[in-house]
């Protein structure tokens, strides 16, 4: 992870508690990049997550899924044989 301190310096205590404060707010992500710019009393965090895999889910015949790989060869026959439209 990198931590950019902008305008004055601040001690590694002080780093660590923002990167914990970012980190509270959203245990789900990963956090990749944390800037902090200090500007007297106040401190500005700009943060970056790890980019998040995602599945994509369609519609097919009627079941949204991600993949085809469970169905059973009857519905696997039932997409082959579909019409596919595109724009």
């Amino acid at each position: 992870m990198q931590v950019s301190v902008l305008g004055k310096s601040i001690s590694d205590e002080e780093k660590q508690a923002y990167v914990d404060y970012v980190e509270g707010r959203f245990p789900k992500s990963k956090l990749e990049k944390l800037t902090i710019t200090i500007d007297g009393d106040f401190a500005d965090l700009e943060y970056e997550f790890e980019a998040r895999p995602f599945e994509r889910i369609r519609r097919i015949t009627g079941y949204l899924v991600g993949t085809i790989d469970r169905w059973n060869d009857s519905k696997r026959a039932e997409e082959r044989d579909r019409v596919k439209h595109s724009l």
